[in-house]
């Protein structure tokens, strides 16, 4: 069984720095997407990073030169390094696992991904 849990969340003050974690349990698949997702209220659930068993990386633009998204194949985890955050960037963070396939253009795309987190909120304060 597939399991992803998030920790890290929590609040911040604009211009602060949190890293979040995915800890993953049962997914050993050899090709895979992983990404880093965030919802809003109000707002739809977009995709902020991902990474693949390439180790190819990509962002959104709101985020590139800020986020960092990486993995520790030895603890089978996920971070996401958030720097210069922003109070635009508060809302819930997900991760998300996506089997079989390569991150590809649909990236950002909520079908890619067959397993998902919890979330952790992440708050920052002006």
């Amino acid at each position: 069984q597939v399991q992803l849990v998030e920790s890290g969340g929590g609040s911040v003050e604009a211009g602060g720095s949190l890293t979040l974690s995915c800890a993953t349990t049962g997914f050993t698949y050899a090709t895979y997407c992983l990404g880093w997702f965030r919802q809003a209220p109000g707002k739809e659930r977009e995709g902020v990073a991902a990474l693949d068993s390439e180790g190819l990386t990509t962002y959104t633009d709101a985020v590139k030169g800020r986020f960092t998204i990486s993995q520790d194949n030895v603890k089978n985890t996920i971070y996401l390094r958030m720097n210069s955050l922003q109070p635009e960037d508060t809302a819930m963070y997900y991760c998300a696992a996506g089997p079989y396939n390569y991150c590809s253009g649909s990236w950002t795309e909520k079908y890619e991904y067959g397993y998902w987190g919890q979330g952790t909120q992440v708050t920052v304060s002006s």
